[in-house]
């Protein structure tokens, strides 16, 4: 087996199972050590050995596939790691509106994410790292996204269009934590609320209400801001009119997202259903951290089709020339 091939598939199974991210990076630095070592220096256990961020563990997974077989740790975490799970709706997705990079909080460049969407067969991703407010996750000032932006666009190569993005944070009043310049320049904006969480429901349903008014905003993000399960704990969902929230969605024309991520399953299903009734559109978003956490929009392609979503209400269903003119 390919040393390189190993180590990155190992990378994005550790990815995909959430484990900690500093031993998936571990596994990336060690692939692109090798990969950029000279090609007779790529056999070389010594020269291997000795290359800056490689150590016991990626050296040992090199050495047996150097020898021709697939790597132990390989084998034990392809028996550990949940398989992607299968839906008839999971082959109608065509990309992706939620995924970070290490920009903010994710791990990996802008063009390791792009290649992890291609590798899915994605048409488009778009990147939509953190809004200044959080801080906690390096989210971006103005000029930092600014910065951004031409970036990401350059990514959109061999088939995939990434979209410049941004989750932008729904302050306390409902307004939005970017300048409106500035969103207004961009492909795709989710609103998420990330502080404040147990405010009153009343209080809550405002702000909710104000955000989706705005005529920049495209996705409402992990709308109730629960946890589920995960090292982060479980968190009880926030607290609103779901009715009042979701027919000024369906009003505005905003997507409500299907969060991937199997710690949120935000939406609850009882949730969706009222989304539903209220005639909303729908994106399901992996919310990625890391390359391997893109293929995570299986859960959400699941509970979508369980909970009865139809797929021409699934904006992520659609091309990009559509999901672009739907955006603008």
């Amino acid at each position: 087996m390919d040393p390189v091939a190993a180590l990155l598939e190992i990378a994005s199974l550790l990815e995909r199972e959430r484990a900690s991210r500093y031993r998936a990076k571990a596994f990336r630095q060690a692939a692109a050590s090798l990969k950029s070592l000279p090609g007779d220096a790529r056999t070389d256990p010594v020269r291997i050995r000795a290359a800056k961020g490689i150590g016991e563990s990626t050296f040992a997974v090199i050495l047996q596939a150097l020898a021709g077989g697939i790597p132990d740790y390989l084998v034990d975490l392809r028996g550990q790691v949940e398989p992607e799970r299968t839906s008839a709706l999971r082959s109608r997705l065509r990309g992706d509106l939620h995924a970070h990079t290490e920009w903010s909080d994710g791990t990996t460049p802008i063009a390791v994410m792009a290649e992890a969407a291609r590798a899915l067969g994605h048409e488009y991703l778009a990147i939509t790292d953190h809004s200044p407010r959080l801080k906690v996750a390096r989210g971006l000032s103005a000029e930092r996204l600014r910065e951004q932006i031409p970036l990401v666009r350059a990514e959109s190569t061999g088939g995939l269009t990434l979209f410049a993005g941004i989750e932008v944070d729904i302050l306390d009043d409902g307004s939005l934590d970017q300048d409106a310049d500035l969103l207004g320049e961009l492909d795709i904006v989710v609103a998420s609320a990330h502080s404040k969480l147990r405010m009153d429901s009343r209080g809550m349903t405002a702000r909710m209400i104000a955000a989706v008014s705005s005529p920049l905003v495209n996705v409402l993000g992990h709308c109730t801001g629960r946890l589920v399960q995960g090292e982060r704990g479980t968190r009880p969902q926030s607290q609103f009119d779901a009715r009042a929230v979701f027919d000024a969605c369906a009003e505005n024309g905003v997507a409500v997202e299907i969060n991937s991520r199997p710690e949120r399953q935000d939406p609850p299903d009882d949730l969706i259903a009222i989304a539903m009734d209220a005639g909303c559109l729908f994106s399901i978003d992996s919310d990625a951290h890391a390359p391997g956490q893109l293929s995570l929009i299986d859960h959400g392609a699941e509970r979508a089709e369980n909970a009865g979503v139809p797929a021409e209400r699934i904006v992520t269903t659609w091309g990009r020339e559509r999901l672009r003119a739907w955006a603008e």
